[in-house]
């Protein structure tokens, strides 16, 4: 890559009309000024792809049918004019082909999580992105909100000293009735051959087992899970409850649910130690809470000077503006975008800087949706996973 300051050029696969998360990426990536988007496969219907391309400023010859076109005449192109990455906002089992394709095309990757289709699939993309080189980020969108940042440094720095409980819950209530017929971002979520195994617990039960290893620095190393569709007819898990083990003997439990009437995107998260506990909660993602044994509630707020520098380096507004959904995904986007043009430079920038998902949290979300679909399906409850 030459030019270090120039803008990095992004190729979008999906996204295309009716799409939620396809805008998301788009201003996500460019709202520090990094990226722009250039070219893209917006859709599986070429006139389609055609309109989006349109209504995104993107040239018309850039607007390409398919993603195996987008990557065969982005290849084509002069160095200093082709993509320098793609970013994958399509269904579940359109993520490994394209992914694959541009690793080994010389592009560096973003897909949206879950990271795949099946564990397999993960594990071979694991194996493609050591080959290759290249760099591959999944978009635990949580992971990025500064308060979460803090919640981790804290816990690491063992403020709430030894872990012993982490209890985490997502709760939704928008598939609470049969809307698949007619809605499309429910009609693919709620389809095993295009979602995978898992409903909730692939859509939004790995977001929360994430976070939950991501703040707490322990892996979940066994889940009892419980699965459930309340919506009749509906093929794919709608509820999810789970007790979870970690690594250094903690337990905890996990709610994932998408049936919970009135609700609409609940992420919360305890983590309870030896000294203390920590809680943060996406409805109020600027605070932080944390108790003490001994001393009063206390609330970390974004912005703050004594936060730590992970938390510090993605905070963008001063103290009392609030940031959110947006600004945590942009946050990805950043360390992703540094991790780029470290790889084509050959140099490393700040760790805070570097902080997003990779391949192996996407591998680790595979694994985790796999071993839910067997406990919950097993008489033997316990069920371990790596």
């Amino acid at each position: 890559m030459s030019g270090a300051s120039r803008k990095l050029r992004m190729g979008l696969i999906g996204g295309g009309p009716g799409s939620f998360i396809g805008p998301i990426h788009r201003i996500a990536a460019e709202l520090d000024g990094e990226a722009e988007l250039v070219a893209g496969a917006f859709s599986s219907s070429p006139e389609r792809s055609r309109e989006a391309g349109a209504a995104y400023g993107v040239d018309a010859a850039r607007a390409y049918a398919s993603f195996e076109a987008m990557i065969e005449a982005e290849s084509a192109r002069a160095e200093g004019d082709r993509i320098d990455y793609a970013a994958i906002a399509t269904p579940n089992h359109v993520h490994f082909e394209p992914a694959r394709r541009c690793l080994e095309a010389g592009f560096d990757v973003i897909v949206d999580k879950p990271m795949c289709f099946s564990l397999d699939e993960a594990l071979r993309l694991k194996d493609i992105v050591e080959r290759t080189g290249r760099v591959l980020a999944v978009t635990y969108t949580y992971s990025g909100y500064p308060m979460v940042r803090q919640a981790r440094a804290l816990v690491a720095a063992g403020r709430i000293g030894r872990v012993r409980k982490v209890h985490v819950e997502y709760s939704q209530g928008w598939l609470s009735t049969r809307i698949e017929d007619g809605q499309k971002q429910a009609a693919w979520r709620t389809d095993p051959a295009r979602s995978g195994q898992g409903g909730a617990i692939g859509d939004i039960g790995t977001h929360a087992a994430h976070l939950a290893e991501y703040i707490g620095g322990l892996r979940i190393v066994a889940i009892a899970a419980s699965l459930e569709t309340f919506v009749e007819n509906r093929r794919l898990d709608d509820d999810c409850m789970m007790l979870l083990r970690f690594e250094n003997g903690a337990s905890g439990s996990l709610i994932a649910t998408q049936i919970a009437a009135g609700e609409e995107n609940n992420l919360r998260i305890r983590i309870y130690g030896e000294k203390g506990a920590i809680e943060w909660q996406q409805h109020e993602p600027n605070s932080l809470i944390v108790r003490s044994l001994a001393g009063p509630i206390e609330t970390w707020r974004a912005g703050a000077s004594y936060l730590d520098a992970s938390a510090a380096a993605n905070t963008r507004t001063p103290p009392g503006h609030p940031e959110g959904y947006l600004e945590a995904f942009a946050n990805l986007y950043r360390a992703f975008h540094a991790a780029v043009r470290e790889r084509a430079s050959g140099l490393r920038g700040e760790a805070a800087h570097r902080d997003f998902p990779s391949v192996d949290d996407g591998v680790r979300g595979m694994a985790f949706v796999e071993a839910a679909v067997r406990s919950a399906r097993s008489d033997q409850k316990w069920t371990p996973f790596a």
